[in-house]
């Protein structure tokens, strides 16, 4: 979730507020796991989740499916001594049980609502877990995490990916995602790759100056190879990252640019439908999400299309989903960079 600079869950939308007024305003997230009553600060929570473990799990590198056992006609029948038939049981599948960390706020500030987790950043997390138990293809893939909060997902993935990169905008959320990611390190995979990057949709991509500098921030600046390997990043993915018309604005800008350097990049999107009080319209209205899907059109330069929730298990035990929350899968098509 990009901590950047609007408006989350303000109950009256206009114009005329005062921007410091609500760049002050505290909000909550729903989840807050286990949370001692009026607690203040970074508080962890521990998420547990199941799926299938070892080979079943990991599957291929390369990307092969996993293999069911043979039901064709092909197949030899056994006999014994006797002449009964020898019935070869199917080995029961086991399951690993993990805990995945995450340090997070209570509440905080709008700029800041990065440091908390949102239940969007959950049901992403549900449907990334899915594919790791019931395919491969997350298997091997560099995938980049925009706006990524407390990093959940982008841990998650690194179970199987190849290379991982966390990103999201400004000194203190980037500290605590890296410090997610160091708790949480021994849920990667052997071979994974994980690093946290700012990444500002404000300003241009790729990185105007590549070079590291001297401030707090200069541990997640970009190298150029680096910049190579998001360019051919098969897996975007972001959750709670549609709130301000102007963000998303920005967002889908950053998105052309990375997008259109690969074809076959597919961007995982989920969010929370939220609706407010509009002065302009007397009505309870969720505008942020017309915006995000005025985006989805071949003249806009996207397609997406609507995942169903009812078909994603919920791995992920300690949320509840609630009616205003959507899973998208986002296309670029394809034109002139």
């Amino acid at each position: 979730m990009e901590g950047q600079h609007l408006e989350k869950t303000a109950n009256v939308s206009s114009p005329s507020l005062p921007a410091k007024l609500i760049e002050n305003e505290e909000v909550m997230s729903e989840v807050h796991l286990g949370c001692p009553p009026n607690f203040h600060g970074l508080y962890t929570s521990h998420f547990t989740f199941s799926l299938l473990s070892g080979a079943e799990l990991m599957g291929s590198r390369c990307g092969d499916h996993f293999k069911e056992e043979s039901s064709s006609s092909e197949q030899t029948v056994d006999l014994d001594e006797d002449g009964d038939i020898i019935v070869v049981r199917r080995s029961k599948q086991s399951y690993y049980t993990g805990v995945v960390s995450i340090q997070h706020n209570i509440t905080s500030t709008i700029p800041s609502v990065g440091l908390q987790v949102w239940r969007a950043e959950l049901i992403l997390a549900d449907y990334v877990l899915h594919m790791m138990s019931s395919s491969s293809v997350f298997n091997g893939v560099v995938a980049v995490e925009l706006g990524a909060g407390t990093g959940l997902v982008g841990i998650l993935i690194a179970r199987v990916a190849e290379a991982v990169f966390i990103t999201d905008h400004g000194v203190e959320i980037l500290e605590n995602c890296a410090r997610n990611v160091d708790i949480n390190s021994g849920l990667f995979g052997s071979e994974s790759s994980v690093k946290v990057r700012e990444l500002d949709w404000m300003k241009p991509w790729p990185p105007m100056n590549l070079d590291p500098g001297v401030s707090l921030s200069s541990r997640y600046s970009w190298t150029p190879s680096e910049v190579e390997e998001v360019n051919r990043a098969s897996v975007l993915l972001a959750a709670d990252v549609i709130y301000s018309d102007e963000l998303t604005d920005a967002f889908f800008s950053v998105l052309e640019k990375m997008m259109c350097q690969h074809s076959e990049k597919v961007l995982y999107l989920a969010l929370e439908k939220r609706y407010n009080f509009n002065l302009y319209d007397l009505d309870v209205v969720a505008n942020g999400y017309s915006h995000f899907l005025s985006y989805l059109s071949e003249e806009k330069g996207f397609t997406g299309k609507r995942i169903v929730l009812s078909e994603i298990p919920q791995y992920v035990r300690e949320y509840e989903r609630g009616n205003d929350v959507e899973l998208w899968e986002i296309k670029y098509v394809a034109r002139k960079c």
